[in-house]
């Protein structure tokens, strides 16, 4: 069986990542709300009752909005660290809440999902490769430093989600105040357009298909922008940029 994924959207307002097969997925995050992400996996010709997990990177409300209507509709156990779980709000003991921690394997189905820690400014928070048959599809957002781990596992996938949050000028020369210009940029923030492709371009596996660039900012960043930095260095991946106000096409590997 192929591996399918998509953006359902990708931003600071809301981040929601699709990955499964043909018969079981698992959502990482939850921003949008329930009828926006049933709305948007309908168009894409997916039916929510795939999802069998969802999985939670940290508590901030664009990435956990919907989770626990999801979580209660579908039936859905919720996969978070206990510290980032006393966080939110919904999470009660009517759902399966599962702890999560740094480099746990979780098995769903056929899938597999490998949890580890990122920098970035909250309590407790994770990045995500899920995989299947040898192939991997790395979720890989709001991250202020590409750490050792990051760089391990972005190069072991056949496909990524990757933050290409901002332009360093655009964010310098910006309408920000100087202390969320140093919150964005000051190492538990976000990655700029430069980081992320000086990421690629130094650790992407020669069998990369398919590269998404994700959780653009809105002010300091523009879809143009960050694709005509990446463009002149895909060779055979293919580049998208997600939106964050639909849903990407679904790709399959």
């Amino acid at each position: 069986m192929s591996l399918v994924f998509a953006a359902l959207n990708s931003g600071s307002n809301a981040n929601c990542y699709y990955v499964g097969n043909d018969e079981q997925a698992v959502l990482i995050d939850a921003g949008l709300s329930c009828s926006q992400t049933e709305f948007r996996m309908q168009r894409l010709g997916l039916d929510p009752r795939r999802i069998q997990a969802i999985f939670v990177s940290h508590e901030h409300t664009d990435h956990v909005r919907g989770v626990a209507r999801l979580a209660k509709k579908y039936g859905l156990p919720v996969y978070v660290t206990p510290k980032t779980g006393r966080q939110l709000s919904g999470l009660d003991q009517k759902l399966a809440v599962l702890s999560l921690c740094d480099d746990a394997l979780i098995q769903v189905g056929d899938l597999q999902v490998h949890a580890f820690t990122k920098y970035h400014d909250a309590v407790d928070p994770l990045s995500f490769v899920v995989s299947q048959a040898g192939v991997n599809v790395g979720v890989f957002t709001d991250i202020g430093t590409p750490c050792d781990r990051l760089t391990y596992h972005f190069a072991r996938c056949q496909a990524a989600f990757l933050e290409a949050n901002y332009d360093e000028q655009m964010l310098e020369y910006g309408s920000y105040p100087h202390y969320l210009k140093q919150r964005i940029r000051g190492g538990h923030g976000h990655l700029s357009n430069q980081q992320a492709l000086d990421l690629f371009l130094a650790h992407r596996s020669s069998d990369l298909s398919h590269l998404v660039l994700a959780h653009l900012s809105a002010q300091n960043n523009s879809p143009q922008v960050a694709h005509d930095l990446f463009r002149p260095h895909m060779g055979t991946t293919r580049l998208t940029v997600a939106s964050r106000l639909s849903e990407t096409p679904l790709f399959s590997i």
